[in-house]
């Protein structure tokens, strides 16, 4: 197999592309570096070095056609994107350039490049946007409340438009809050990854509003097997959509508990006390967020092993 994967040093990106190296594939990444560290991809250089090429290219630049051409890929996984929420409403061009622009750029290398399968990296909490039923199905209704989330759903419009017209099996994975190593807690990162940092910068844990918020945190090991597992689909000529996450309700606070349970046995010689304290409620936090990945799990065998203090436990181990 050869495999391309975009943001391929980025925190999912280059897990996926560990374990893509690891089954046999030849890799291509692309990558602009702007996010992703050269750092994740030092295991996959040493380890597998004859069997991966990386091109530092921007996903919008159009000569990237001549790079799928000349690599033929079986498939790409594409999970390149603008990730920050807040700076998709400050500003809305940027964020559709990368990820409306930016995807039908890489669906159309793609295409060029005589790729049959094409794995889309995509959200679930922010194309439902505040739920009407829990957890929510792939069937919810799509009310996305922020620009991000117009953007992904755009994205899978186009999506579903290159498998129809040029008969390639197309996936949308819409994702839940992946948390785990890698995960770059500057900027839109998940609270697993900010909470990380703050612990071993010996600070306290910054709870906005009330805690009570709630998440569906599934594990970026978890969520490279289900990219592996949709990539050997062979459904030409239409967009297959599936929710990844777990399915379990967990709040601020609870995350905050399983540090305090967690940290003190795995963070090494250096372990100040985990505290915490509330600050101000974000405006327009979405409050409560869980996803149904039934239709995944029945599908492909699909599961997530992994719960919050395993990955936590996996997650601080990789830093201390």
């Amino acid at each position: 197999m050869k495999s391309i994967v975009t943001g391929g040093a980025g925190f999912i990106g280059s897990t996926i592309v560990d374990a893509l190296l690891e089954r046999g594939d030849d890799v291509l990444i692309v990558d602009d570096f702007s996010t992703g560290r050269d750092s994740n991809l030092d295991n996959a250089k040493k380890d597998y070095g004859s069997k991966l090429t990386i091109v530092k290219k921007d996903i919008c630049e159009l000569s990237l056609m001549e790079d799928f051409e000349a690599f033929k890929p079986d498939v790409v996984f594409h999970t390149a994107a603008q990730i920050n929420v807040r700076k998709s409403v400050a500003e809305p061009g940027f964020d559709a350039e990368k990820n409306v622009a930016g995807t039908v750029n890489i669906l159309e290398a793609a295409r060029r490049g005589g790729a049959k399968r094409f794995v889309f990296s995509s959200t679930g909490g922010a194309i439902y946007g505040e739920q009407e039923s829990f957890p929510a199905s792939e069937e919810h209704p799509n009310k996305p409340e922020s620009q991000y989330g117009v953007g992904k759903r755009a994205a899978e419009l186009y999506l579903e438009l290159y498998a129809r017209k040029f008969d390639m099996t197309v996936v949308s994975l819409r994702y839940s809050n992946v948390f785990g190593p890698r995960q770059n807690a500057k900027g839109e990162a998940g609270v697993v990854a900010i909470f990380t940092d703050k612990l071993v910068e010996e600070q306290s844990l910054k709870v906005n509003g009330d805690g009570e918020q709630t998440r569906d945190f599934v594990y970026v090991g978890d969520v490279t097997a289900a990219n592996l597992a949709v990539s050997e689909l062979d459904r030409p000529g239409e967009l297959s959509v599936y929710n990844v996450g777990r399915g379990v309700e967990i709040s601020v606070l609870d995350v905050v508990n399983a540090f305090k349970k967690v940290w003190p046995e795995h963070c090494g010689s250096k372990c100040p006390d985990v505290k915490f304290e509330h600050g101000p409620a974000l405006p327009g936090e979405q409050m409560r967020s869980v996803i149904d990945s039934s239709r995944l799990q029945k599908e492909f065998s699909w599961s997530a092993p992994v719960d919050l203090e395993q990955g936590l436990v996996h997650t601080i181990k990789s830093v201390t």
